[in-house]
């Protein structure tokens, strides 16, 4: 378990207590026991019952609780109110928008117990003249319940990669074959996925069940297709099976989306190839870059064979130098404990600077962020202080001064311009009152693009994968907007946030709009987050030419000055 598993278990035990009525001061006790291990840098995993109490917070009932944990993968507590709770209202906690005090509401006014019984007393417009709800929520209850049940059974690629990655080399020992890839959407980095998809060059993968390497859940005799399961952790895995003359195209075949090897057999393939055929004799032995380079085309990597049409844009082309992690120079969007970081401004700092990177942008949060200890202007100016001292201790390294500024309703920044003027540069970003119309969620973004001090969008849509869609907004028109007036754009590099999504990268740089990849780390771990941001980045076929963090550290801060010069 990671620490935001052990966070979250105290989480569900204060929301579980608030709904049976109990003693508020328990209540906190335990909601504060969330906040403070999600600070924590260490894995709480690996300490004992005396390093848990040396952190700032926890006292003996707290550590206790994390040790049952530990040992025996459960909170006794929490089972308890677990039992005496239907699973459904377990399940409502999880939505977002619905908070206990509503939960509560429902549960003894409507007797609703579970989603499916939400959505359907939604449907029967039961929450309208219900105490606190009304008709606008009852609206945006309905569409975030069809989220929920549109999220169900899918994952973060985050949440997968590194059980994939063990599987592949686990399956390869086991069957003594080098024939084994990731295929289908895992190999194409979605970056919302289903399950683990692996494809084997052997009929015969009876060992993998035998040496408890995956579980079978189900297969159908003469079918190269094993529905299974992972071990530890249990997740879904489906395994293709192929013969290993015919490896390379069943390996094309799988990784594919339908559309892509329909128009690569029809329009570029020399052959007439019945393509959806198991076992198609001309394409024996061929490898995958041999059947690309058959077709006249350059190996088109697995990650942009969903972009449509991509087979017919490559033609008579190279292959597009997509950006990798290694040409990362600089992490932009970072936080420390000036605001809501888990780590000192030096601390973070210095670990940017030993993961081999040359400078560091620090963005904490703006003053209207009082959730997140945002910065008021006194605190902003001694932080700068703090890192022109840093600066000139860390050489070459540096520091760029920067802030995440909140997009206040209006569009406006959340500072008065001689505050603004003094930062190196500008993450623009909206964080509250999300509910809004996409006439009013553009126009609030294309305003905070005209002020001349935003330098970077931050994270566009206000998305979080799984939990919570974004606001909807016109993106052409923001990336007209920023096109316009020279705003970068950020792929926020956080896996569950990965905004702007990928889809739309392509429309950016055809629009002459750069784009950041910023990890918007809160711990020195977030900063590797950086990978995630990156891949998603392949996906929408950006290089590092149009990447602003790919610059070096001079190049970089010299960008920065022009830019500001020329919006001024």
């Amino acid at each position: 378990m990671n620490n935001k598993d052990y966070a979250n278990e105290f989480q569900t035990l204060a929301k579980l207590m608030e709904l049976h009525g109990e003693n508020s001061y328990r209540i906190k006790s335990y909601s504060n026991a969330y906040r403070i291990i999600r600070s924590v840098t260490d894995p709480i995993d690996g300490m004992n019952l005396a390093e848990v109490k040396s952190i700032k917070g926890i006292g003996d009932a707290i550590g206790q609780k994390i040790q049952e944990i530990r040992k025996e993968g459960k909170m006794n507590l929490l089972e308890e109110y677990k039992e005496k709770t239907p699973s459904g209202i377990v399940q409502l906690l999880n939505i977002k928008g619905l908070g206990v005090k509503k939960i509560k509401l429902l549960w003894e006014e409507l007797q609703v117990q579970s989603p499916g019984e939400l959505l359907y007393a939604c449907q029967e417009n039961r929450l309208a003249g219900l105490k606190g709800f009304g008709q606008k929520t009852q609206d945006n209850m309905q569409r975030q319940l069809a989220y929920y049940f549109q999220s169900i059974d899918k994952f973060h690629y985050a949440k997968l990669e590194e059980e994939a990655e063990n599987l592949i080399l686990d399956i390869q020992e086991t069957l003594g074959n080098k024939l084994v890839s990731l295929t289908g959407k895992i190999r194409r980095l979605e970056p919302i996925l289903e399950s683990i998809s692996i494809i084997v060059g052997q009929a015969d993968i009876q060992a993998l069940f035998e040496e408890e390497i995956v579980k079978l859940i189900e297969h159908k005799e003469g079918s190269a297709i094993y529905k299974c399961s992972s071990i530890d952790p249990e997740l879904p895995v489906i395994i293709y099976t192929t013969e290993p003359s015919f490896w390379g195209y069943h390996l094309f075949w799988t990784t594919g989306i339908e559309k892509f090897n329909q128009d690569f057999f029809d329009y570029f393939y020399p052959e007439k190839i019945d393509w959806k055929q198991n076992k198609p004799a001309a394409l024996a032995g061929l490898s995958e870059a041999e059947l690309f380079e058959k077709a006249g085309l350059p190996f088109i990597r697995p990650e942009i064979r969903d972009i449509p049409k991509i087979l017919f844009k490559l033609k008579d082309k190279t292959a597009p130098n997509l950006i990798e992690k290694k040409d990362i120079k600089g992490i932009l969007h970072a936080h420390s404990t000036w605001s809501d970081g888990s780590n000192s401004l030096e601390v973070l700092a210095r670990y940017v600077q030993e993961q081999g990177f040359g400078y560091l942008g620090i963005t904490d949060h703006s003053q209207s962020a009082f959730y997140a200890n945002g910065l008021k202007e006194d605190r902003v100016l001694a932080q700068m202080q703090e890192i022109e001292a840093l600066n000139e201790a860390m050489k070459p390294f540096k520091i760029f001064k920067g802030i995440e500024s909140d997009i206040l309703y209006d569009g406006s920044l959340d500072y008065p311009d001689v505050i603004l003027a003094k930062f190196d540069f500008i993450i623009a970003s909206i964080h509250s009152t999300l509910r809004m119309n996409k006439e009013k969620a553009t126009q609030r973004l294309i305003t905070a693009i005209q002020n001349p001090y935003t330098t970077i969008l931050g994270h566009p849509t206000g998305r979080i994968l799984l939990s919570r869609e974004g606001y909807p907004i016109d993106h052409k028109a923001v990336i007209d907007a920023c096109a316009q007036h020279q705003v970068i754009i950020e792929i926020n590099a956080n896996p569950l946030r990965l905004d702007l999504d990928y889809t739309w990268i392509p429309y950016a740089l055809e629009q002459g709009v750069k784009i950041a990849i910023n990890p918007d780390a809160h711990s020195l771990k977030g900063v590797h987050d950086i990978h995630f941001g990156t891949m998603t980045a392949r996906k929408g076929m950006l290089d590092s030419s149009n990447c602003i963090n790919c610059m070096d550290r001079a190049t970089f801060g010299q960008f920065l000055i022009d830019l500001k010069a020329k919006k001024q």
